[in-house]
C-alpha cells in the first residue's frame, strides 16, 4: 500500500513492551493475511521496546520480579530473536531473578527484529503525542505541538501517565521546596543511586513497602558499595545510617517459593485449570456474588491438595471461609506484625515451614494469570463484578506478585544489621519539620532528612495530568467503567466513551484499562491475548 493512503494508515503511540507487544501481534496478523501495513510509532523516550521501567540503562540494583524459570514473552514464529533466557549471554539457573535492564535490551533486540524483517513498514517518530483529535478520516496527532495524520488506526500503550500527586505527597513537594528535607522518587533508580551517594549517615525514610521498596533499598545499600557475606551485611559506610520503610499495614509481601522445586508443590493439576478457564470466562459475565463463588469453587479443591500434600492439611470450609474474607477484607486475616510477616514469609519461601491458606492461594493465582486474563479480558464485566474480580486479584498480589526470596532475606539481613528499621512500619504518623520529617508510631518516633517516594500511582482516570489522556477524558472520548477503576474498552482494545459509544478506531490496551481488563501490571500481558485481539480488530476494520 501507498504510505499517502490515510485510510489504512496505523499510528502507534507508546513504544515499551505494550507497544511493542502490539506491534509484533500486528505483524504476525498481517503476515498471515497477506497484508502490507503501514505504522507511524511515537514514543519521546529512547529505548525502543523498553520502555522506563526496563529501560537498558536502568541500574542493575533493578531485577525482574519473575524467575527465568517462568519468563514465557515468546517471540513470534517469524522472530529471529530466541527467548530471553537462550538469548541471555551468560545464561543464569532457572531460579535467578535478572536484572530489569537485561530484559530491555532483549526487548530492544525483538524492535530491531521486527523493523529488519519487514513484515511491517514501521517508521519511528521520537515525539511527545499531547492530543489526539478525530478528523476528517480518522484521527489526528499534535507531536510537539505540530499536527500528524490522519490515521484510521490510533492505539494507546501509554503505561502509567502523569497523575496528580495525592494529598500527602503534595504536601511533602511544597514542604521539601521550603525546609532541608530532601523529597526523592524511586525511578529511574539510576539517578537514586547517584543524589544517594550524598546521603551517608542520614536517616531516609520510604513510603512504601511493596516491590518497589526492595529496589530503593539496594539502590540505597549495595548500590553504594555495602555487600552481603554469609548472612551478614558489611557496610561500606556511604549507605544511610538508617533506612524507615512504611506502608499502611507496614507488612513486606511475601517472596516466592525460592527454588523451581518448591514452586512446583504449588502447580496446579490441568483438571484444576481447566476447571478455572470455565469459572472465570463465567464469572467475568456473572454478578459480583455469583463471580467470588465460582472463583472460590475453583480455588478450593486445588489449595486444600496442595496444602496437604505440604503437610498443612486444611477442609474444604476452612479454605472457603479464608476466600470469603479475603474478598471482602483483603488481608484482614493476618495478624503478625511487620517482622513476623517477613519471617514467616521466608520461612515458606524456603520450605522451612508449611504454606498458610493465603500463601498457597496467592501461589495457585500467580500460576493461574494468563488463563485469568484470557477469561476475563474477552468478556465485557459489569462495574460491580469488576471492582469485585479486580479488587481479589489486587489484593491476593501480597502473595501473587512477591518478590524474590533472596529479596525478603536480604531485608531481614538489613534488619538485623540495624541498617533498616521496621518499627515505624504501619501507617506512622507524620509530622513535617524544618529538617524533613518526623515518623511517630507505637515504636517510638524517627526524625528522617530524605523521604523517598516508591509509590505506584494508581491508574484511575480523573488523577491524570498527562495532556494526552486528561483531552481524551475532558473531551468525553474516553471515560471511566466504576469508581476506583480505569478506562472503558471493548475486548479488542476500542475505547468507549462517557456517551456509551465506541469510539470508531481509538483504542487504548494497558493498565489504564484496568477494570475492562485484570492484572495489567505483568510483562506477559503485554506479550499477549490482548494485543492480538487488537491487531485482529484493527485487520477486520481496514479490510
Amino acid at each position: 500500500m501507498k504510505r499517502d493512503d490515510p485510510s489504512r494508515m496505523i499510528a502507534v503511540v507508546g513504544l515499551g513492551p505494550r507497544g511493542l507487544g502490539a506491534l509484533e501481534s500486528l505483524a504476525a496478523q498481517g503476515r498471515k493475511a497477506g497484508v502490507s501495513l503501514q505504522v507511524d510509532v511515537f514514543d519521546a523516550l529512547p529505548a525502543c521496546g523498553a520502555g522506563p521501567n526496563f529501560s537498558p540503562d536502568e541500574s542493575p540494583t533493578c531485577l525482574l520480579n519473575i524467575p527465568v524459570r517462568d519468563i514465557e514473552i515468546r517471540p513470534p514464529e517469524y522472530s529471529r530473536v530466541g527467548s530471553f533466557a537462550d538469548w541471555l549471554a551468560d545464561a543464569p539457573g532457572p531460579d535467578a531473578f535478572p536484572t530489569r535492564a537485561a530484559m530491555g535490551r532483549y526487548l530492544e533486540a525483538r524492535w530491531a527484529d521486527l523493523r529488519e524483517l519487514g513484515y511491517l513498514g514501521v517508521s519511528r517518530h521520537a515525539g511527545l503525542v499531547e492530543a489526539v483529535q478525530q478528523a476528517e478520516g480518522g484521527w489526528t496527532l499534535q507531536v510537539d505541538g505540530q499536527w500528524r495524520g490522519p490515521y484510521a488506526e490510533v492505539l494507546l500503550a501509554p503505561g502509567q501517565p502523569e497523575v496528580t500527586p495525592d494529598d500527602q505527597l503534595a504536601d511533602w513537594q511544597a514542604h521539601s521546596r521550603q525546609s532541608d528535607g530532601t523529597l526523592a522518587q524511586a525511578y529511574p533508580a539510576t539517578r537514586l543511586v547517584s543524589v544517594a551517594s550524598g546521603w551517608a549517615g542520614q536517616t531516609v525514610a520510604i513510603r512504601g513497602l511493596a516491590l518497589s521498596a526492595f529496589d530503593v533499598l539496594r539502590a540505597l545499600t549495595t548500590a553504594q558499595g555495602g555487600r552481603f557475606d554469609q548472612g551478614r551485611y558489611i557496610p561500606s559506610g556511604q549507605e544511610p545510617e538508617r533506612i524507615l520503610p512504611f506502608s499502611l499495614d507496614g507488612k513486606p509481601p511475601f517472596p516466592k517459593p525460592g527454588t523451581e522445586g518448591l514452586d512446583a508443590r504449588f502447580t496446579p493439576l490441568a483438571s484444576e485449570t481447566a476447571a478455572f478457564e470455565v469459572a472465570i470466562a463465567k464469572a467475568a459475565c456473572a454478578s459480583a456474588k455469583e463471580a467470588a463463588a465460582m472463583i472460590n469453587a475453583a480455588l478450593v479443591p486445588a489449595v486444600v491438595r496442595i496444602l496437604a500434600g505440604c503437610g498443612a492439611a486444611r477442609s474444604a470450609a476452612q479454605v472457603t471461609q479464608w476466600l470469603d474474607t479475603e474478598w471482602q477484607t483483603p488481608g484482614a486475616q493476618e495478624t503478625d506484625g511487620p517482622m513476623d510477616t517477613l519471617r514467616s514469609g521466608i520461612a515458606m519461601a524456603e520450605g522451612s515451614a508449611a504454606p498458610t491458606i493465603g500463601y498457597a492461594v496467592g501461589q495457585v493465582w500467580r500460576k493461574w494469570q494468563d488463563e485469568l486474563r484470557a477469561g476475563y479480558n474477552a468478556a465485557q464485566t459489569d462495574a460491580e463484578t469488576a471492582q469485585a474480580l479486580v479488587g481479589f486479584d489486587e489484593g491476593v498480589k501480597r502473595y501473587s506478585y512477591g518478590p524474590p526470596l533472596s529479596s525478603s532475606v536480604e531485608l531481614a539481613v538489613l534488619i538485623d544489621a540495624g541498617v533498616v528499621d521496621l518499627a515505624l512500619a504501619a501507617d506512622p504518623d507524620i509530622d513535617m519539620v524544618p529538617a524533613g520529617w518526623v515518623l511517630k508510631g507505637d515504636g517510638g518516633s524517627e526524625a528522617a532528612s530524605v523521604m523517598i517516594d516508591a509509590v505506584l500511582p494508581s491508574p484511575v482516570l480523573s488523577s491524570i495530568t498527562a495532556p494526552l489522556v486528561a483531552g481524551l477524558v475532558r473531551d468525553g472520548w474516553m471515560s471511566p467503567l466504576a469508581d476506583g477503576l480505569a478506562a472503558q474498552t471493548t475486548a479488542d482494545g476500542r475505547v468507549i466513551g462517557e456517551d456509551g459509544q465506541v469510539a470508531p478506531g481509538l483504542c487504548l490496551l494497558g493498565r489504564l484499562a484496568l477494570g475492562s481488563v485484570v492484572a495489567a501490571d505483568s510483562l506477559h500481558d503485554c506479550f499477549g491475548a490482548s494485543g492480538d485481539r487488537w491487531a485482529e480488530g484493527v485487520l477486520a476494520r481496514l479490510g
